[in-house]
């Protein structure tokens, strides 16, 4: 029987004869109330199908478009937020073809002057920062869904659900930067989360809010010109997007290693399978046939409207990690799994500002230790007072609790949404410092465990430990460890004088 090698040593074998371009695009569905270019409610995900219609998402003949002013605001937005040039005026295309998807036969969208363009953003792989440059970010409607299902007969049929005809998408074109599959990855992650932040979108892969493509082709080495390109759909997740690149890169190496040419085409990418598979002949933009939307004007782009839009812009990731790295001596790790997620940046922020004078590398502890555990092994979301947060933080920091019994209240306040001081009253969640009370318990411990005892006697000091850890179970985790560990050690010592 032969095995497979595993895919990073073929992925190495072939990087040292091939040098894979890779450029992305995203399309994301925008974060408005209406529709694109109606009045629609663009808020139909697990709607009944074609319930939020009407006639211009339907392409009924004499209806007319009208921009949605705040999709325009969010594409500009981002085209800032990625360092892009804005042009002081666009326009809208045709965007011609047919599918059963498309009820005018063409799509408004824009071509030659888009929203903004030329732009980069960088992200952290595992060889370091790298920088891609963003071509293009420009506003289009999004097309309606194809459900595909068994006929009352049996057979198979295809049914049409408007509801998503006309949403407002944008669309993210990279140049063929990318070298790596795994660079495709971190910028697909980078760019949602930059998405998120701005408030552009929820951009929800496992919703459709996000779509990733990516075109791929392979070069020799030492060669200038492009190999031919593939386009690749279907990527439903980061990890897919990181596996179907490296398998698309592997097929094309093994087509050219047996001297068989690369067709332009797309292939969809089959999770179970693992492998990519034809779809249809890539198209150019020539079988489009692009021209300007008769039922549109052209769009002008104030730069008083542009300030304003760039004053609204929040901090953005990149910034935000360098700033809890910089001035809240964070670790790289601690902020960049903060600001991974605007509801635990919510919480850390905020948390913060209740928990003055606490070291901020503290509550990042609690924050992406305790609360993220807890939301880890929770089946849904979960809800964390940061003011109670901060108390805790603060309590434990102080040592009028222990770590371990912070956790228990964290957990406790999780669970019934009792503050974290009502909590630590009623359960008696108080640190033992009393000489006497610690030494009654130590002195109960010492009769108990003659064993360890006995054992530190003949020389065995992590008996020590033990006998902590006991006195620690004892007081349900309320005794102050440093002083237990000096009284054990001061009985210990009084009981060996005692025997001389």
């Amino acid at each position: 029987m032969t095995l497979a090698r595993p895919a990073s040593r073929r992925a190495g074998a072939v990087l040292d004869r091939y040098q894979p371009v890779i450029g992305i695009e995203v399309h994301c569905r925008l974060r408005t109330a209406s529709k694109m270019f109606c009045a629609c409610s663009a808020d139909f995900d697990g709607a009944a199908p074609n319930s939020h219609v009407c006639p211009v998402c339907l392409g009924l003949p004499g209806s007319l478009p009208v921009i949605n002013r705040r999709a325009v605001e969010l594409v500009l937005a981002t085209g800032l937020a990625v360092e892009g040039s804005i042009p002081a005026a666009t326009r809208w295309d045709r965007k011609n073809y047919f599918y059963p998807d498309l009820p005018k036969g063409y799509q408004i969208s824009q071509y030659d002057l888009p929203l903004a363009s030329n732009g980069q953003l960088t992200v952290n792989t595992s060889e370091g920062p790298f920088t891609i440059r963003i071509r293009r970010a420009h506003l289009e409607e999004d097309t309606a869904r194809l459900v595909h299902a068994a006929g009352e007969d049996g057979r198979a049929v295809s049914l049409v659900d408007y509801n998503r005809s006309g949403a407002p998408l944008m669309e993210i074109v990279t140049e063929p930067d990318l070298r790596t599959a795994e660079q495709a990855r971190r910028y697909a992650e980078e760019l949602q989360l930059l998405l998120r932040t701005i408030g552009a979108s929820d951009a929800d892969m496992e919703r459709g809010q996000l779509r990733v493509e990516a075109n791929v082709s392979l070069r020799p080495v030492d060669a200038e010109a492009f190999g031919t390109r593939v386009e690749i759909k279907n990527m439903n997740s980061f990890r897919s997007v990181e596996r179907a690149i490296g398998s698309e890169i592997e097929r094309q190496a093994a087509a050219l290693d047996a001297g068989e040419a690369v067709v332009q085409e797309t292939r969809g990418w089959d999770e179970t399978r693992g492998t990519t598979y034809v779809m249809r002949v890539k198209e150019s933009s020539d079988d489009y046939r692009y021209f300007p939307e008769p039922d549109l004007p052209p769009l002008h782009v104030e730069a008083a409207w542009l300030e304003e839009i760039r004053a609204r812009l929040p901090e953005l990731p990149a910034a935000r990690r360098e700033r809890y790295r910089a001035t809240l001596g964070l670790s790289a790790y601690d902020a960049a799994v903060i600001a991974a997620d605007p509801d635990v940046t919510r919480l850390f922020e905020s948390t913060l500002a209740a928990a003055r004078g606490i070291d901020p590398r503290t509550v990042s502890t609690w924050v992406t230790g305790e609360y993220l555990g807890l939301r880890n092994r929770s089946e849904g979301p979960i809800a964390v007072d940061p003011a109670d947060l901060a108390h805790l933080v603060r309590q434990v920091a102080d040592g009028a609790i222990s770590r371990a019994n912070g956790r228990e209240v964290l957990g406790l306040h999780v669970a019934t949404g009792e503050s974290a001081a009502a909590l630590i009253e009623a359960r008696g969640f108080r640190h033992i410092s009393d000489a006497g009370a610690l030494a009654s318990a130590v002195d109960e411990v010492l009769a108990a465990q003659p064993q360890a005892v006995a054992d530190f006697r003949a020389g065995k000091w992590q008996a020590v430990g033990f006998l902590v850890g006991q006195v620690m179970k004892a007081t349900r985790g309320q005794a102050n460890a440093s002083l237990a560990q000096a009284a054990v050690r001061e009985r210990l010592a009084k009981a060996g004088e005692g025997e001389g």
